[in-house]
């Protein structure tokens, strides 16, 4: 029977991975309670979290290897935060619709009021042919 002994290096890593999977968690529990002050707060927490633990999994990478279990909860930890920010990206979208309808942007119609035809140009001033 084969022991797996733990690298040295795990308690380096578990300790910016459970920061990491805290804030993901934070953030989770705000943005189900819709609290912008608590999700902009753990955002930028979980931010410093993940560029600690990338740092510290990149270094233990190139010296030694990183245990599978950690490397397990890591990706865990990755699809959570790509499940939140796609809720983010809908919620950013399912407000962008609700805008436009209360909103409306400006008419985009081929012809003007005078019946000429309309044109936009990047510079805000128009050209003669």
């Amino acid at each position: 029977m084969t022991a797996v002994t733990a690298s040295p290096l795990s308690p380096e890593l578990e300790q910016p991975l459970l920061a990491v999977e805290a804030a993901l968690n934070q953030l989770g529990d705000a943005l189900s309670r819709r609290d912008a002050a608590a999700i902009e707060q753990h955002a930028a927490e979980l931010h410093q979290h993940l560029a600690s633990a990338v740092q510290r999994f990149s270094e233990a990478a190139r010296t030694g290897g990183v245990p599978a279990a950690l490397r397990n909860r890591l990706v865990r930890a990755g699809g959570l935060l790509a499940a939140q920010r796609e809720t983010l990206a809908r919620g950013n979208a399912s407000l962008d619709r609700a805008l436009d309808v209360l909103i409306p942007s400006e008419p985009t119609g081929l012809y003007g009021a005078s019946g000429k035809a309309e044109r936009r140009s990047s510079s805000g001033g128009s050209f003669q042919a």
